[in-house]
């Protein structure tokens, strides 16, 4: 299936992004679930996630799967005194420490155009290097919340798309997923193109669990705020931008000024769901600060640098945990077996 089938297909913006885990085409899905061991199997999950995504966007060596595009950028994360109140760990201890950051487009399309309706939602992800040696890895995307709530159902919705091209009978196959997960297109609505990789809001779709010294535990969930404010072109702004205005901006951008970010935890209240994501937490939830990311320059040689960047939601330092999220560990098998074809 093409990726203009696709587009056609959700009538709007494709879901493709960054954290998100793409499902097996319909005949790879049929053949695994006759021999019962669909998505069961998390490994072979994986391998049809990446079956799926170089179908849809073909060969592209050296190349992520998904979220092929991006710029590298470096930078510092000052994190906040309430942070170190929060986690025991030693990213949050109190001094400065480097980080190293992506921001990326959606698809496994090098050269997508930024101002694409499909480039979205976009990436963010940072390796934070702390002193003592511990490294954690941060993974984000634009969306407000997840379409789905596992692998398998975003496996079904892919499979849904596959069936609905131009000749489906309606409903098509896709409108009817979406009559069912109606949370789905309201992610998918979220979906925006910026100004700048700068002026954009990034959410952690997953939760996560900060343990402080005394072995408390608050699940939450990252929250990435420009601090020179969100900027969010019109469909048509966008559409008259060069092909790579944002992996060209952000380099001049960081050449004459710095850029920074509010790093923010959304606090789960008792009741709120950790597993599920595509249930965003009400507002009034505690928004604490955990810090500023401040970045300062682009890499010499992107291309180089992000084929050797490897950016996994599981990798914590103590004092950071993973939560009962079933998609956090679909979405690291499948980075490594993305990981492990790209460095070949």
């Amino acid at each position: 299936m093409t990726h203009a089938t696709i587009r056609r297909a959700l009538s709007g913006r494709v879901l493709l992004g960054a954290a998100l885990l793409l499902a097996a085409p319909a005949a790879l899905v049929r053949d695994a679930s006759a021999q019962g061991a669909s998505a069961q199997d998390p490994s072979q999950t994986a391998e049809q996630t990446i079956a799926a995504m170089t179908k849809l966007f073909g060969e592209h060596p050296g190349k992520r799967a998904n979220h092929a595009k991006g710029v590298v950028v470096e930078g510092r994360f000052t994190p906040s005194k309430e942070a170190a109140t929060l986690s025991k760990a030693s990213v949050f201890s109190g001094a400065a420490v480097p980080v190293t950051v992506r921001f990326s487009d959606a698809t496994g399309l090098p050269a997508i155009p930024d101002g694409a309706p499909e480039a979205s939602p976009h990436g963010l992800s940072i390796k934070f290097k702390a002193a003592d040696g511990s490294e954690m890895d941060v993974v984000t995307n634009s969306l407000k919340f997840f379409p789905v709530a596992t692998g398998e159902e975003f496996r079904d919705l892919l499979v849904a798309i596959t069936r609905s091209g131009p000749d489906a009978q309606k409903p098509t196959p896709v409108e009817q997923f979406m009559a069912a997960h109606p949370q789905a297109p309201k992610a998918l609505a979220s979906a925006a193109t910026p100004s700048s990789f700068a002026r954009q809001t990034y959410n952690g779709v997953n939760a996560f669990v900060l343990v402080d010294g005394a072995g408390k535990r608050k699940a939450f969930r990252y929250r990435f705020v420009p601090v020179a404010g969100e900027e969010i072109l019109s469909a048509a702004e966008a559409k008259a931008k060069g092909p790579n205005f944002l992996v060209e901006e952000l380099p001049a951008r960081l050449a004459k000024e710095a850029v920074s970010f509010r790093v923010l935890a959304q606090i789960a209240a008792p009741g709120d769901s950790t597993r599920d994501s595509t249930i965003p937490w009400p507002e009034d939830r505690r928004l604490a600060d955990l810090g500023t990311l401040t970045l300062t320059k682009a890499v010499p040689d992107s291309e180089t640098a992000e084929k050797a960047l490897l950016f996994m939601p599981n990798n914590l330092p103590d004092g950071v945990e993973v939560s009962d999220d079933p998609l956090i560990d679909a979405r690291v098998q499948s980075y490594a077996i993305s990981f492990g074809r790209r460095s070949q």
